[in-house]
């Protein structure tokens, strides 16, 4: 296999990333990711440029890391096992995002198909999440300075919405946003959180209580 060629400002742990993203996937297998459509966008998209170069060498860890301004970029588990939740083993349609972040999980939703929607409070990370995403050449998400607690009406409905940061409750304007047959995968709580399913049904909305998690608050406004 050819060495990879460094372009510049790319971190020289990129020439090892293969080797030790192909571990993390193996990893998330033996902890019960099962879609391989999960695990193949995790194999390719490449973690380490969504962290800062100081960080670099525990981009494939499965650890949460901060990106700056009290964000943070999710442990690879929590990806994929809110990505292969939301999938539920369908094609992905249209996803909003709540919380671009870095831009991970919005590269590895356009890896498994989806037409991402993705919506950041913070002008300064939304900023930093498009550089990422070209770095990594993932450029087809539409990126959207805003309040996530409002959703993204003009786009709706979604056939799933997937929330990177913990809400004290289900925001209404997120449920009327839904499709019907959709899904929405959120964190909710303060001291203790927990991953909860929505599921919009003819008879309702049906709500599962998953795992327990830990994520940076779902905060109002926009700066």
């Amino acid at each position: 296999m050819a060495t990879p060629q460094l372009t510049p400002g790319q971190p020289a742990y990129g020439m090892l990333s293969d080797r030790t993203r192909r571990r993390m996937v193996e990893r998330l297998r033996q902890n019960g990711v099962a879609d391989e459509r999960v695990l193949s966008a995790m194999s390719e998209v490449p973690r380490h440029l969504f962290v800062d170069q100081a960080l670099a060498t525990r981009a494939y860890d499965d650890v949460s890391l901060p990106i700056g301004h009290g964000q943070t970029i999710s442990q690879p588990f929590t990806v994929a096992r809110m990505t292969e939740i939301l999938l539920n083993g369908k094609a992905p349609g249209k996803v909003l995002e709540i919380g671009t972040g870095c831009g991970y999980q919005t590269a590895v939703l356009l890896k498994t198909g989806a037409e991402v929607y993705s919506i950041e409070r913070l002008g300064v990370i939304l900023d930093k999440a498009r550089r990422n995403l070209r770095a990594a050449k993932q450029v087809h998400a539409r990126l959207v300075h805003g309040d996530g607690h409002f959703g993204l009406a003009e786009a709706a409905p979604f056939d799933g919405i997937i929330m990177t940061a913990a809400a004290r409750n289900i925001p209404q304007a997120l449920v009327e946003q839904l499709s019907d047959g959709g899904r929405m995968i959120m964190p909710i709580g303060e001291e203790e959180q927990y991953l909860w399913l929505i599921e919009k049904t003819a008879q309702g909305l049906q709500k599962s209580r998953l795992d327990p998690v830990k994520f940076v608050p779902l905060l109002a406004g926009r700066s």
